[in-house]
């Protein structure tokens, strides 16, 4: 054999090497895609986060806390807190966070005297501080009220702040329009947990 035929093995070990590391390097940035795409995924059909605007939800939420939403095969319940948009407001445009209080075929009263909210005649017991300032004229929903089928009845814990479902340009919110339950906070980190 010739010279130019003879197989260097420092020649063999350097090309394994280059080998070696680019296949490594392809493999972290499949990793990497792979990741990412995974996270899109989860972020745009499962899970969203969504900021908190304003204060209608305080002591809860916080304006600027940063909550999860999930929103895949979400039937609402009493209690749940949830992100929905207001198609026919003339006021909202972004998108609002509030409490449900009662679903379609509930039965809701508000008993401003003593600051209760009953559904079904039992009361809807909700994380508030302050007593509520009386909501009446033609702006508001008369102070009992059966929900539609397939609406919501919602209302801002911070119950003196929060434009909901006893306005009439809100109202019993359809189904359809909830874009999902805000189930964790993910900022500020202080608060940084399941919601109830």
């Amino acid at each position: 054999m010739s010279e130019n035929n003879e197989i260097n093995p420092e020649v063999v070990n350097e090309q394994k090497q280059k080998i070696s590391v680019t296949s490594e390097l392809y493999e972290w940035v499949e990793s990497i895609v792979f990741a990412l795409a995974f996270v899109v995924v989860i972020f745009t059909f499962l899970l969203r986060p969504v900021g908190v605007e304003g204060i209608s939800m305080m002591d809860t939420l916080k304006n600027g806390d940063k909550v999860v939403i999930y929103n895949i095969n979400y039937v609402p319940k009493q209690g749940d807190i949830v992100v929905l948009s207001i198609p026919n407001s003339k006021e909202l445009k972004a998108p609002i966070i509030k409490r449900v209080v009662a679903v379609g075929g509930q039965k809701v009263r508000i008993d401003y005297d003593n600051n209760k909210v009953y559904v079904d005649g039992k009361e809807f017991v909700a994380p508030i501080k302050e007593p509520m300032a009386p909501r009446v004229g033609s702006d508001f929903y008369p102070t009992e009220l059966t929900v539609p089928d397939d609406c919501v009845f919602v209302m801002g814990d911070n119950r003196n702040n929060s434009f909901d479902s006893r306005y009439k340009e809100i109202g019993p919110v359809k189904v359809k329009n909830i874009l999902g339950r805000a189930v964790f906070r993910i900022l500020p980190f202080s608060g940084f947990g399941f919601l109830q």
